[in-house]
């Protein structure tokens, strides 16, 4: 705190030995001591509070700065939802308008212009119908055990 050296401090204690006297000079010098104590426990005291406040002021700014990106992400979801939500809404009054022309396509058709209905082929049938396997053999293995 203060820059005193050595040779400094014998000359403080010369003059207060001889100011004082040395009958009350070491009570005296206990008492500054227990004075520099105190001086010392005050600057740290202070110096923690102005630390701890400098803290406290970072976060406060940390905290809004993260809390403008959050609301900044926030807005910008959503814009983006509105515009997926009227996309939505357009795309979905196309497709009652489609429904809505096909209905009154098929209702204005006369009974003798709609299609027939054909039943879907059985696939099953046409697939035994087709399988290599189920024609006879040209060329018949014989039946006997007995090779030639």
């Amino acid at each position: 705190m203060f820059d005193i050296g050595f040779s400094e401090l014998v000359v403080i204690g010369v003059v207060a030995l001889i100011v004082i006297g040395p009958e009350r000079l070491p009570k005296v010098a206990r008492t500054a001591g227990h004075l520099y104590g105190r001086l010392q426990r005050y600057v740290t005291t202070v110096k923690s509070d102005i630390s701890r406040e400098i803290q406290l002021d970072e976060m406060r700014k940390a905290g809004q700065s993260f809390k403008a990106s959050i609301e900044s992400a926030a807005s910008g979801v959503e814009q983006q939802a509105t515009v997926v939500d009227e996309y939505l809404r357009k795309e979905a009054s196309n497709v009652d308008k489609v429904m809505a022309a096909m209905a009154t396509t098929m209702s204005e058709r006369p009974p003798s212009e709609t299609l027939p209905v054909t039943p879907a082929p059985d696939h099953h049938v046409a697939a035994q119908q087709s399988l290599p396997l189920d024609e006879p053999d040209q060329n018949p293995a014989p039946q006997s055990g007995k090779s030639a």
